[in-house]
């Protein structure tokens, strides 16, 4: 039996579920792939289905052959089935058939799993943000909970005072890999799906305003003014990098050798916007291929020397 744009129609046992998510993954996600490299084995089964729940609750929020009432109607039936997962009742969809099956014998909760739909609800309503705050409420959502999802899979509980302090250090690994995603797509959010995550109140008090972020992609030209802001924003995300790279020790080395190869792909993010004189109007900023290959390398001759 074959999934629904919500997947809600699958024929298998968990351990079917588990290779669907594995199949899912490796088509839709890259970079997580050459990070699977580095996990121990037994953990590979229980990643993937994180990473596909993940990919999958995205891909629904961000589906642009469907209306947003249509997106919050499929955003409404996965909850549904997820809390079918966490609930004992049987799930539909392999995913979340998967992440019962990990539930079984992995602390997950069910709460940074619901505040990614929720994420992706938001997208659906929201498309501006007033101040930072609002950004790193908005961070909560979308990026924080993966890092809540893979320490539970390392068993740490994030409960206790020395686990809300590695939740504290993995919230800022993650905000600053969102934002730093939202600094160099902000051409590519603008054109694709009207959304603008820079702060409507730093924009105005670097001196521009939205029709000249407008302005400058239709022209793919860039103010000076947005450079600075830019460079601040930059600068920024940096500050939540140094201060999240602490978990690095806090962790097993496994796992801190994927935090880095997160971490420094990140930061090769900022360094590519900064090589483009911090204009992310004009074109996209990419991390070349030759780049990701060298920081796996370095990640995997880490991992042989410690």
């Amino acid at each position: 039996m074959t999934t629904t744009s919500t997947g809600l129609a699958f024929a298998g046992d968990s351990a079917d579920a588990l290779r669907w998510c594995q199949r899912y993954a490796r088509r839709h996600g890259e970079n997580f792939t050459v990070v699977s490299w580095f996990l121990p084995r037994e953990l590979r089964a229980p990643m993937f289905a994180v990473y596909a729940f993940c990919r999958f609750t995205d891909n629904l929020g961000d589906d642009t052959d469907a209306e947003p009432a249509e997106r919050l109607d499929r955003l409404d039936t996965w909850q549904a089935d997820l809390e079918r997962a966490f609930n004992q009742p049987q799930p539909q969809h392999p995913i979340n058939i998967a992440l019962q099956h990990v539930a079984g014998f992995k602390p997950l909760r069910v709460d940074p799993f619901r505040r990614l739909i929720e994420a992706n609800r938001l997208d659906q309503r929201q498309s501006r943000y007033d101040t930072f705050q609002d950004v790193l409420d908005y961070c909560d959502l979308s990026a924080n909970p993966v890092g809540e999802m893979v320490l539970a899979l390392w068993d740490i509980d994030t409960d206790s005072e020395e686990g809300r302090y590695r939740r504290d250090l993995s919230d800022a690994t993650c905000t600053a890999l969102q934002i730093a995603n939202h600094w160099q797509d902000v051409r590519r959010d603008y054109l694709d799906t009207g959304r603008l995550y820079l702060p409507l109140e730093e924009i105005h008090a670097f001196g521009l305003t939205e029709e000249d972020i407008a302005e400058g992609i239709r022209r793919r030209q860039c103010p000076d003014a947005y450079r600075t802001l830019m460079r601040f924003q930059v600068d920024r995300a940096e500050a939540w990098f140094r201060k999240g790279e602490r978990l690095i020790n806090e962790v097993p080395r496994e796992l801190a050798i994927d935090l880095r190869l997160f971490t420094d792909g990140g930061r090769a993010v900022l360094k590519t916007i900064e090589r483009q004189n911090y204009d992310t109007l004009s074109r996209r900023p990419k991390v070349g291929k030759h780049t990701r290959a060298w920081l796996a390398l370095r990640a995997a001759v880490q991992l042989k020397l410690t």
